[in-house]
């Protein structure tokens, strides 16, 4: 064997699986599809990550948070409201303290670039892991060993699969493993803009006709944007040079942190839903995008990734300690039991969040302004939504307690 586990995807999720397998003395070679030039530190370019509390605390286990939060942004309040552009937000809202909590911070702003180097700094060091950029997977086998072979020809042999290659995971349509999901007919338009007045660490939700608009703090005067709109829309906007992009965006984000300006690039991605049919096939297991994709109204793609990482290589862990195959399909059925549920759960709120929302029909706009009030005004259950929003509630891997494995 090459290594004891193969990850197919080099992106966030396959290092951090990597990391977390490594403090179980677990081998594995993670294969990135892009060249390391790609992943290097190219200064700020506009992506950044919202992180709950829990994915936070799995990264200080893993020894990365040291190596990072002095770049981060704490989030301390979340405002949510109905609003229309132009028109400021409505008279009912969510309004979410991270003082109501005695854990700290709900979660931190963390732009790409730092938490990528960190990764790769990680993996260098660590001698359980090979890293090969540029690694691009041709076909798969699980009959005996795992192996995948590689578009130079080179062919690697382990124990067990991953497939940490996103929505559109090779590993997962090469297992056969199908996927559920539909479009939203919106897309998200990414980008960071700077501001003249501070944001004091509030992140802001605007749920507005064609979709939300996300307000996430950065360090300093300079905030993450996530915008949702409708195809037609979107398109038109992404096309657009800057100028009249900001024209279009400042009616929707308002006045209340002053004028503002583009600061990095511009992305835009089409928004759906996809859940793979299965999480697991034989010596194979499937982490991140490439298990289940989305919509961004929660913020929580990358978090729901990462509890999947924590879960998976807590099963492998616990099960090389008592002496069991780690790619035994009774090992596996432990981490897919585990993670179905939870991501089947949060799929289907972000799906009826984004309906209910994502319009502008008086009748539902006057139902869902109140419900937001009532949330609000009732503290036992404002600060369950807040425990939610920090990531804290569920079935947590050890990893996202803090703990090591």
């Amino acid at each position: 064997m090459d290594a004891e586990i193969l990850i197919v995807g080099g992106g966030l999720n396959g290092p951090c699986l990597a990391l977390a397998c490594a403090q179980a003395g677990l081998s594995s070679v993670v294969l990135d599809a892009l060249p390391a030039v790609t992943r290097a530190d190219a200064g700020f370019d506009g992506r950044a990550y919202a992180l709950a509390l829990a994915s936070v605390r799995m990264l200080d286990a893993l020894g990365i948070w040291g190596e990072v939060a002095d770049h981060a942004q704490p989030i301390l309040e979340i405002k949510a409201s109905d609003g229309r552009a132009g028109e400021g937000a409505a008279p009912f809202f969510l309004h979410f303290d991270h003082a109501e909590i005695e854990e700290g911070p709900m979660g931190h702003m963390l732009e790409d670039r730092y938490l990528r180097r960190a990764l790769l700094d990680a993996m260098e060091h660590e001698p359980l892991i090979t890293h090969r950029a540029g690694a691009r997977v041709l076909s798969q086998d699980t009959n005996g060993l795992a192996s995948v072979t590689l578009d130079g020809g080179d062919v690697l042999r382990g124990r067990l699969l991953i497939g940490a290659d996103g929505r559109r995971s090779g590993v997962a349509d090469r297992a056969g493993i199908k996927r559920t999901g539909w479009g939203y007919g919106q897309t998200a338009l990414v980008c960071a803009v700077d501001h003249e007045r501070p944001h004091n660490g509030v992140a802001q939700q605007f749920f507005m006709p064609g979709g939300p608009l996300a307000i996430l703090p950065l360090p300093g005067n300079r905030s993450s944007i996530v915008w949702s709109e409708t195809e037609p829309r979107a398109g038109e906007l992404a096309a657009a040079d800057d100028a009249t992009f900001l024209d279009a965006l400042r009616p929707a984000f308002g006045d209340f942190l002053g004028d503002i300006s583009l600061s990095g690039q511009r992305y835009s991605y089409p928004l759906s839903l996809s859940l793979a049919s299965a999480f697991v096939a034989e010596k194979l297991a499937l982490v991140g995008d490439a298990a289940h994709g989305i919509h961004p109204i929660a913020g929580q793609g990358l978090n729901l990734g990462l509890r999947d990482v924590g879960a998976l290589a807590e099963v492998l862990a616990d099960a090389k300690r008592r002496g069991e195959d780690i790619a035994a399909s009774n090992v596996l059925a432990r981490y897919q039991q585990w993670r179905r549920f939870d991501t089947a759960s949060l799929a289907i709120a972000t799906d009826a969040f984004n309906k209910l929302f994502s319009n502008d029909n008086s009748a539902l706009r006057t139902v869902r302004d109140v419900g937001m009030g009532v949330i609000g005004a009732l503290p036992g259950l404002r600060r369950t939504f807040i425990r939610e929003a920090a990531g804290l509630t569920g079935d947590l891997p050890r990893l996202m307690q803090g703990r090591a494995l």
